[in-house]
């Protein structure tokens, strides 16, 4: 798949990995030429299950703008006569469905993807005879639906199901009731005979542990578990359809502090071996990959190679705090700075943070972090706040919905830490976040607490205004992490729209249909601000920081809003930039605006 200028859409066309060459469409090849935004996947080597934009009108999309009808595309057809195999409903986030080989084993799926956190899915099993000799369209066993939470994921290894919890559940006959982000299995035919006598807990959450993701390969199930933000491996493995749990080899060397260990599948085909990739890295350690196996619990290793080093990391260190929110809640931080700093109060800081999706913000190398910011004194902050994924889906859904102030309370929670410890001072401390994370930073300039503890500010292609977010491109798709704001959901919408608490709250300014305004903040002013955004940005649409630029220049002015500035790329999607040189650019950009406005000499 392509992607025309970075943007969601792609374009997709048959590779042969034999040949190394494009199949052609008058060769039998599959191509989908039209830029859209399209799910495609093998069936059989002669077939497709397909989602797009078909007859490019929109009539096959959701209301998010993802493929809300699932077609079978056979080789040597043209795509007007694919045949539909399974259809959503138009308010559905999207629609798909699967086939796969398994261990022996033949799963096919149909998936509704309700709201983002919620699904119903359908299942039938197959033999691999009827895989390669029949077509979606024409098999004769009926999908079953799936009786689990709707919450709730499943996946497969060989005969058993692997069921990802989002809430806690008590499956029918099962004398257990299971926490919120546990991952428990049962054979997949007891399963669709609503028959949980014989569940395993591979995980079960605890206050400080939550299961970040699951790798599989021919017998284990691999699991990456993060401890208060730090990774560790556990290894259950699959014997005659029981799940055996692997004790971990003795004297194994803990993940340190900023640094995160994962593993990939060694081979495409997952079922083939127990090898497996080992990914280390930190925020100062590069990439290394080496070759491992999950029989001895990955404790023998074999580094392949490993990044070069972007910045020089001498007298650089990393130490993880806690702040404690305005609800007693522990925030987790990591601080990356110079050993010999002097805790005065004056050392430029930026503080980055997320808080949403159940997206876990963890330790990764970034040479631009490095060399542009930490090699030359700067300080850079990572807050794990609440709706992210560190803690699991309960720590999301502590900030969902009409909880989402808890996460901006976080990160002033954060920043009051690190002025308390004589890191930094509000003058000297800038917020930096991008999509989920502008909202946030949104908030931090215009809520009374932050706007006062940070000098500076940068908001990456953001959402701003939540009164229209949900019509704008995929904006319907996150209602079920925000809310919508046609309905009652409103009343807490407004509370975090970044957009409107600069215009009435912060401004004074008439609201439209509010009678009696609310009363403006007394001493408000905007820290100096970086927006930044794309053109070709088709996830989160760049009107959000046009008209926050238009109100705090026009409206606020430069007594209010004393530097505001505003850089559009024409392309890049929703990365805000479509290549390396353009990355290089904006960040070059971003850096220099915070190492002016907090007072980092670069020379």
């Amino acid at each position: 798949a392509l992607s025309p200028g970075g943007s969601d859409a792609d374009t997709s066309r048959e590779f042969d990995l034999s040949t190394e060459t494009f199949v052609e469409p008058a060769d039998g090849g599959f191509a989908l030429p039209t830029a859209a935004k399209t799910q495609i996947g093998w069936r059989s080597r002669n077939e497709v299950l397909v989602g797009t934009d078909f007859g490019a009108d929109g009539s096959s999309l959701t209301d998010s703008g993802y493929p809300r009808v699932v077609k079978s595309w056979k080789r040597g057809t043209p795509i007007e006569d694919a045949k539909v195999v399974f259809e959503g409903q138009q308010t559905d986030v999207a629609v798909s469905q699967y086939a796969y080989h398994d261990r022996g084993f033949v799963h096919e799926f149909q998936l509704r993807s309700i709201t983002f956190y919620t699904s119903k899915f359908w299942y039938r099993s197959l033999s691999a005879d009827s895989l390669r000799s029949e077509t979606a369209d024409t098999v004769a066993t009926a999908f079953v639906e799936v009786k689990i939470p709707e919450d709730a994921e499943i996946g497969t290894f060989a005969s058993a199901a692997l069921v990802t919890l989002r809430s806690d559940w008590k499956p029918p006959g099962s004398s257990a009731t299971f926490k919120a982000g546990a991952l428990i299995s049962a054979p997949m035919e007891d399963v669709m005979k609503e028959d949980w006598s014989k569940v395993t807990a591979l995980f079960e959450p605890t206050a400080s542990k939550s299961l970040k993701e699951r790798t599989e390969t021919k017998d284990y199930v691999v699991l990456n578990v993060l401890a208060d933000v730090r990774a560790d491996l556990e290894f259950w493995k699959f014997v005659d359809g029981t799940w055996v749990k692997q004790q971990a080899p003795a004297g194994g060397e803990a993940v340190k502090v900023g640094e995160d260990v994962s593993v990939a599948n060694f081979s495409r085909n997952s079922d083939s071996d127990n090898l497996l990739w080992l990914t280390r890295e930190g925020y100062l350690v590069p990439d290394s990959q080496e070759m491992a196996n999950a029989e001895d619990g990955c404790s023998v290793t074999e580094k392949l190679r490993s990044k070069p080093a972007m910045f020089s990391s001498d007298g650089l260190i990393v130490e993880q705090y806690f702040a404690k929110s305005l609800d007693g809640t522990k925030i987790p931080y990591f601080v990356m700075r110079r050993s010999d700093i002097a805790m005065d109060g004056r050392n430029p800081t930026l503080v980055d943070a997320y808080g949403g999706f159940e997206i876990p913000m963890l330790p990764y190398y970034s040479g631009a972090v490095g060399a542009a910011w930490l090699e030359v004194g700067g300080i850079k902050v990572i807050a794990n706040i609440r709706g992210g994924g560190e803690y699991g889906p309960t720590w999301h859904q502590a900030a969902l919905k009409e909880k989402r102030y808890k996460a901006y309370e976080d990160v002033e929670a954060v920043a009051q830490d690190l002025i308390a410890r004589g890191i930094t001072s509000a003058p000297h401390m800038a917020v930096i976040g991008g999509s989920n994370g502008g909202l946030m930073v949104g908030n931090m300039i215009t809520r009374p607490v932050a706007s006062a503890l940070f000098g500076a500010a940068v908001c990456q292609v953001p959402l701003l205004d939540m009164k229209t977010y949900s019509t704008l491109l995929a904006g319907a798709s996150w209602m079920a992490e925000y809310g919508d704001p046609d309905t009652d959901d409103w009343k807490y919408l407004r509370r975090h729209s970044a957009y409107h608490l600069l215009r009435h709250d912060c401004l004074g300014l008439p609201e439209e249909g509010v009678a009696s305004p609310v009363e403006k903040v007394a001493g408000w002013q905007c820290p100096k601000v970086l927006f930044t955004t794309s053109t070709r940005d088709d996830r989160v649409h760049p009107g959000h920081a046009r008209k926050m630029v238009r109100s705090l220049q026009e409206e606020a002015g430069t007594e209010l809003a004393p530097v505001v500035y505003y850089w559009e790329n024409v392309e890049g999607g929703h990365g805000g930039a479509a290549d390396n040189k353009q990355k290089a650019h904006m960040w070059a950009l971003t850096y220099s605006f915070l190492a002016k406005q907090l007072g980092l000499k670069v020379e």
